[in-house]
């Protein structure tokens, strides 16, 4: 017998134990799973699109530390411009995964952010480490915060312009619900325009918008270039959110399910060593700053992955609740109600017409056996419940459990611009 087959056998005995002693998993989905009797991936080689931010790192690093081949798999990450391109790749195949906004994922699910197609949400990729960055000039007129802004915008009328990175993703929703928490309605009192990630800078520093929300390291970055100041984080926002995830097609896990959960697996195993001590998150640092992955400074990158923040005006703090990873264990499971959420927002901001039925959509995308059947494997620890409850910067508590209840509940939404 050769040490190739040994071995595979060898992982396929420890996956069907841990299958079999895993509380919750679908008979179904396992079987089809070991239907030819082996875990070995349907595809030796994958493609995995990725932007130019710190939460790509996990993805980044499974490739470059070779993780990946441990699970029988070699991945190419892929450099991609915008989200909207990584949308496309991922609908026509052209990439098998991406590091992705969660709610793009949802979006696409449902046909309100392009083209409609059946997706799946793999695991969470990170919790926490965005921001939400106001220019120096309207920091200059007292706009530091949320209550600043507000009272700058009543003050000084005009048109004021915020970006986000993609309409139904995670930086437009925390813009919105940050905006509306201090009183300011987004659909209404100002103009939200999209602009890629690694544009962000580019584009306050010529005066194209007031402010902008989205990932690190494009919020340290502003600070250190001098032309912005970090208003809020959005851990601030929502302690421990769900950020970017491992996303796929629905199509792609029915006919590569061995695939999807080795990719899982190594991408789990990589976002473990990450979080494993301060010398790993400064090699990782080192490796994504480089001109291929994030194309900028080492320390654009290396301070806020370790929780030490500034805000541009002289005010520095250490952060405990900054960019995770793995967080033994916590950050990664695929949460029903943590996608569920995002549907509340699309709801709430009118880009869903109607209450679609959340928690049958969040079954449809977020694939919570496939990765128990991962997690297993890697001896990760998974809650017992897929819902979570969470608590938000306007007092707001999301637990999953009545989320058209939730979604109505909010004084400033899509829907009181329209009756203005």
């Amino acid at each position: 017998m050769t040490d190739l087959l040994k071995t595979s056998l060898s992982r396929r005995a420890v996956l069907q134990a841990a299958t079999v002693g895993a509380v919750g998993i679908n008979p179904a989905l396992r079987a089809a799973v070991y239907a030819q009797g082996s875990d070995k991936p349907e595809k030796a080689e994958v493609k995995i699109g990725f932007i130019p931010l710190t939460d790509c790192a996990s993805v980044v690093m499974a490739s470059v530390l070779g993780i990946d081949k441990k699970y029988g798999v070699k991945i190419t990450s892929t450099k991609e411009a915008s989200w909207a391109g990584v949308r496309d790749k991922l609908v026509n195949g052209e990439l098998d995964f991406a590091h992705v906004l969660y709610g793009l994922i949802y979006g696409v699910h449902l046909g309100v952010s392009g083209p409609k197609k059946d997706m799946a949400v793999l695991m969470t990729l990170n919790n926490n480490g965005q921001a939400i960055t106001l220019s120096k000039k309207l920091a200059d007129k007292g706009a530091v915060d949320g209550a600043g802004l507000a009272k700058l915008m009543t003050r000084e009328k005009r048109e004021y312009t915020f970006a986000q990175t993609f309409p139904t993703g995670t930086h437009a929703m925390w813009l919105y619900y940050w905006l509306a928490a201090n009183g300011i309605n987004p659909m209404k009192d100002a103009k939200v325009i999209t602009v890629p990630p690694p544009q962000m800078v580019a584009n306050m520093r010529v005066g194209n918008m007031d402010g902008y929300c989205v990932g690190e390291p494009w919020g340290h970055r502003a600070i250190a270039d001098g032309i912005g100041i970090t208003a809020v984080t959005t851990q601030a926002i929502w302690k421990d959110h769900p950020e970017k995830v491992l996303g796929t097609t629905g199509d792609f896990v029915r006919k590569h399910p061995n695939t999807a959960r080795a990719v899982v697996m190594a991408v789990l195993e990589a976002s473990r060593w990450i979080d494993a001590g301060l010398q790993n998150k400064n090699k990782m640092a080192e490796t994504i700053a480089d001109k291929a992955y994030v194309n900028t400074s080492v320390d654009a990158i290396n301070q806020r992955i370790l929780g030490r923040y500034q805000n541009g005006l002289g005010k520095t703090w250490d952060d405990p609740d900054h960019m995770k990873f793995f967080n033994d264990g916590a950050v990664n499971y695929p949460y029903l109600s943590d996608g569920m959420w995002f549907l509340t927002q699309h709801k709430r901001w009118g880009l869903l017409k109607d209450h679609p039925d959340y928690l049958k959509v969040a079954r449809e995308i977020n694939q919570t056996e496939l990765y128990k059947q991962a997690a297993a494997q890697l001896k990760i620890s998974v809650p017992r419940s897929d819902l979570r409850s969470s608590k938000f910067i306007d007092g707001a508590v999301w637990d999953g459990k009545d989320p058209a209840k939730y979604a109505d509940a909010f004084k400033i939404k899509a829907a009181t611009a329209a009756a203005a």
